[in-house]
């Protein structure tokens, strides 16, 4: 920018009114008073006698590392409770409330809208009935009012018992809807991590598995 153009933006400059700030600062006689007066009294009277905001002066002994003194945390000034203060106005122990065994009254229009004793919800299914669930997985429910179980397993325990710890009900075949017996079998966590995990593939397609993973993740890193 050549000189011409800096003094006619100078010139522009101060013909644009400046805004007074409404910004006060702290003077370091007012910090002093914080500092002196802050741990052993209130907030509030801290901020009367700086003409300050609450706000502002607990802001600002927040910023200084002023901290309330275990004197004003054990005097009546910081509202917490003793064991004695307030005693007088609590619930006492085995006093009954004045609603108790009270029925609420209904008004205006809510028992249009109130579950009726014995109402279902919309949503109520009866026992017995079998719902696809997450991942492809039936389940069907068993008892009310919200008792389900998975049915591949509830099958395979009826016919065989309970499936004993460390083992696992896998599907024979990929049809997870194919709940019957025939189509489930038991094996153990390590035969299923032989069976999820890459190193049940030939040597040739690994390779082929590991390059497809990274050529995966660039074309995901450049997008």
């Amino acid at each position: 920018m050549n000189v011409l153009a800096e003094q006619a933006l100078e010139r522009a400059r101060a013909k644009i009114p400046r805004r007074k700030s409404s910004r006060r600062y702290w003077t370091n006689r007012e910090m002093e008073l914080l500092s002196a007066l802050y741990p052993d009294h209130p907030g509030s009277a801290v901020a009367e006698r700086l003409d300050r905001p609450l706000s502002a002066v607990h802001a600002k002994a927040k910023a200084m590392g002023i901290k309330k003194s275990a004197a004003f945390f054990g005097g009546p000034h910081s509202g917490r409770l003793d064991g004695l203060r307030g005693a007088a106005s609590r619930f006492q122990k085995g006093n009954s409330s004045w609603n108790k065994d009270k029925p609420f009254p209904s008004r205006g229009r809510s028992s249009e809208t109130q579950f009726s004793k014995g109402g279902m919800p919309h949503n109520h299914v009866p026992v017995g009935t079998e719902v696809m669930a997450t991942d492809g997985y039936l389940k069907i429910k068993v008892a009310e009012p919200n008792g389900w179980e998975w049915t591949h397993r509830r099958n395979w325990e009826a016919a065989h018992g309970v499936i004993p710890n460390g083992m696992v009900l896998v599907f024979r075949t990929a049809d997870r809807t194919d709940c019957s017996v025939d189509n489930l079998e038991l094996i153990t966590r390590n035969e299923l991590m032989g069976r999820n995990t890459i190193h049940r593939f030939p040597p040739e397609l690994k390779q082929t598995i590991r390059l497809l993973g990274k050529l995966k993740r660039a074309i995901e890193d450049n997008q």
